[in-house]
This record gives C-alpha cells, sequence and structure tokens, in this order.
C-alpha cells in the first residue's frame, strides 16, 4: 500500500511527477491509468536513456523523418510489439495498427489493442507519432 492506495496492478509516480503542496505527496496512479501511464513511458524513451536499465525504451524518435513505405509501416509496429512484450508484462498484446491518414500532416497514430492480464479486459492506446514534432512552435 502506497500512500492509499492499494493495487493489484501497481501503483506509482505520475510521469512527469507532481506534487501536491497541501497534502505534501506525490500524485500516484494506479492500475489501468498507471498502464497507459508506463505505455507512454516506454515508446517515448530512447534505448540507453535510462543507467540501470539501457536496453529499455523504444527508438522511435529516430525514425521521424523516413518515407512511410510498407516496409517501414511493418518495421514500426514490429518495434512497437516487441518493445511491450519485453517490457511490459501486465498486458497481453493483442495487436498494434498505424493509421496513417494524416501522413500528409505528419501524424501517423500508432494504435496499440491489449488485454488487462489479472483482468482479462481489453483496452487501447493510441500514441501519436508526429514526424514533424516542430509544427507547433509559436512565432
Amino acid at each position: 500500500m502506497i500512500n492509499g492506495h492499494k493495487s493489484f496492478l501497481g501503483t506509482g509516480w505520475s510521469f512527469p511527477p507532481e506534487f501536491n503542496k497541501d497534502t505534501k505527496n506525490v500524485k500516484m496512479l494506479s492500475d489501468e491509468e498507471d498502464i497507459e501511464s508506463s505505455l507512454h513511458i516506454l515508446l517515448t524513451t530512447r534505448p540507453g536513456e535510462r543507467v540501470m536499465c539501457p536496453d529499455y525504451g523504444c527508438n522511435l524518435d529516430e525514425l521521424v523523418f523516413e518515407s512511410l513505405s510498407t516496409t517501414f509501416k511493418t518495421y514500426i509496429k514490429d518495434l512497437v510489439k516487441t518493445t511491450i512484450n519485453l517490457y511490459e508484462p501486465r498486458i497481453k498484446l493483442n495487436g498494434v495498427e498505424l493509421d496513417e491518414s494524416n501522413e500528409l500532416q505528419g501524424i501517423v497514430l500508432i494504435s496499440i489493442d491489449y488485454t488487462i492480464q489479472s483482468k482479462n479486459t481489453r483496452y487501447n492506446y493510441v500514441f501519436p507519432f508526429y514526424k514533424n514534432e516542430g509544427s507547433d512552435i509559436i512565432k
């Protein structure tokens, strides 16, 4: 039990960490919310960023300027599947799909369909993969 949270699926700090000045506690995530946050962290971490776990992460940011060919789409799906299967044991991966309907705007959505092992409940997480990160810069 951490800060009053008791969860079978796990409880962890929010990321980025948020602190409540009044309660003097850190914001905690539990259950499905914790798994979704873990997936986001996994897909946005570069391998080598974590000193104690140098293989952790998925190097999607290195692929931003690649052309979206059939081979490349297959590579992205395989990379995401492999990374999730290695580092998120709380879920069973049902599938990974790419939505490239906004490709001309530089957006590819990676849809991850999964089942939480202990609950046998299906969920879907959509990870936005932007090919042009700098387009939202305010002038």
